[in-house]
């Protein structure tokens, strides 16, 4: 004879009632609970939503700053030129719309400047010096 295990214990459930006592029927599982997922796959959760879309950047400000850079590697004078007016033009397009872009015009803008600024002084340098060059050349020639 097998001995049960007192109540409280794991594996002590009661007996099942027999078929013919009439239990009423389980309560439908939709109390309080959310509805089945469809056949295809679970629907989108409630309440959350995609996060909202960044601001544009303002083209002109990308441009300023590349060709300020641009300026200062490659082409000098010109590039430095289109820095500068690219970039008064996006800061006088972002005070209309409501784009991004301030920082990037703004430092497009101001490194065009200093270019500009470091092309002239080199060129006034270039013809302060040229002077001293030319004579320099022409008396390497006359000793030799």
């Amino acid at each position: 004879m097998t001995s049960t295990p007192p109540a409280g214990e794991p594996g002590n459930y009661p007996p099942a009632p027999p078929a013919s006592q009439g239990y009423p029927p389980a309560p439908p599982v939709s109390q309080g609970y959310p509805a089945a997922p469809p056949a295809g796959g679970y629907p989108a959760a409630p309440g959350y939503g995609a996060y909202p879309p960044a601001a544009k950047t303002n083209t002109l400000a990308i441009v300023s700053l590349v060709s300020a850079i641009v300026g200062f590697v490659l082409i000098p004078f010109i590039a430095s030129i289109v820095a500068v007016i690219t970039g008064h033009m996006s800061l006088n397009q972002l005070k209309q719309s409501g784009e991004q872009g301030r920082g990037l015009a703004l430092a497009g803008t101001i490194i065009g400047w200093v270019g500009i600024g470091l092309t002239v002084l080199s060129v006034i340098a270039l013809l302060a010096f040229l002077p001293f060059f030319l004579t320099a050349i022409e008396y390497s020639s006359s000793v030799s």
